[in-house]
């Protein structure tokens, strides 16, 4: 346990971030899933508007640096060429 003042305010504040962070890793891992199980199901349109959305939160996730910049853009990657399937 952190004694200095600061030291602890850094802990309270450290355990904040991975909280918000494993939720929006959490989250960004269910959408994946979901995309991928659904992508065959959908029409063209529907897989053009569901790889804009994926594209979206990926990118968002590797600006906040929940997630690696070349593991997003190697997802948006496969995801385009599931949807192109």
């Amino acid at each position: 346990m952190p004694h200095a003042k600061s030291c602890k305010k850094r802990l309270i504040t450290s355990q904040a971030r991975n909280e918000r962070n494993r939720k929006n890793r959490s989250s960004m891992r269910s959408a994946v899933k979901v995309y991928r199980n659904e992508i065959a199901k959908k029409s063209a349109e529907d897989k053009a508007a569901a790889l804009s959305e994926i594209y979206r939160l990926l990118d968002t996730q590797a600006r906040k640096g929940v997630l690696p910049k070349k593991r997003a853009a190697r997802l948006k990657s496969r995801m385009a060429a599931a949807a192109a399937k």
